[in-house]
């Protein structure tokens, strides 16, 4: 048995799953598939032929702990998803997230409250993306990598399976690192290896190749190749390779 507000906006080819739940003031656009035991928050807008899978969460209102940086606003927008999008099994995506076209959100993903995804990205099985992240458009990041708050993905990066960006070079002491919480800036067209970590406020360049397993403590140039610990130059990247 569902449960559907009256006040949905559900059209008639829309496909509903066992157990789900679905609040009041939704917006499910034609043709999408919802699975069982789905939960999709109050006011949250699904674009049409969209696939939402099992135990899904979308439109979850962001509630930091006590202790916590996070400062929200009073008046956070509605989850936005738009045409053709797939969200996988048991994947939470919170208010204020706009998620665009033709993008997958895979099992086990984590999408935090103002964050905007471009249309035709991927975003891998166990990923976490923070708060206030910009991924532009095709860029794909691979399984259990993980994007900190403040980062900005432009068009066609990759980030490989288990990479780490960070954004806070105190560690969350003294109050001087409030000012100063940045994470990555990785620019169009750029790779990041497997395992990489990315230190606060790095610049990784267009077209840049970080080679697997990589620690990123100053940014780079474009279209240079950087491995070791920490990562340096090691070659220009083949012609062949570019964008």
């Amino acid at each position: 048995m569902n449960f559907v507000d009256s006040t949905v906006q559900l059209d008639e080819s829309v496909k509903v799953g066992h157990f789900s739940v679905i609040e009041k003031g939704a917006k499910i656009g034609k043709n999408v598939v919802i699975g069982n035991r789905v939960t999709i928050h109050e006011d949250t807008v699904i674009g049409d032929n969209s696939t939402i899978s099992d135990g899904a969460v979308l439109g979850k209102p962001p509630k930091p702990a006590k202790t916590s940086t996070v400062k929200l606003s009073d008046n956070i927008p509605a989850l936005t998803l738009g045409e053709d999008v797939t969200v996988g099994v048991n994947a939470v995506i919170y208010r204020g997230a706009e998620i665009g076209s033709s993008t997958l959100i895979a099992d086990l993903a984590s999408v935090r409250e103002n964050v905007q995804i471009a249309d035709y990205v991927i975003v891998g099985r166990g990923v976490t993306v923070e708060n206030h992240v910009s991924i532009g458009t095709r860029t794909k990041i691979q399984s259990n990598s993980y994007i900190t708050a403040y980062t900005t993905l432009e068009d066609h990066v990759f980030i490989a399976p288990c990479v780490t960006t960070t954004n806070d070079n105190f560690m969350g002491r003294t109050e001087e690192r409030f000012d100063k919480i940045k994470g990555a800036i990785v620019k169009k067209g750029a790779r990041v290896g497997g395992a990489s970590i990315i230190l606060p406020g790095i610049t990784v360049a267009e077209e840049t190749f970080v080679a697997a397993g990589a620690l990123v403590t100053k940014d780079t140039e474009e279209k240079t190749v950087i491995k070791g610990v920490p990562a340096k130059y090691s070659k220009q990247v083949d012609e062949r390779e570019l964008l």
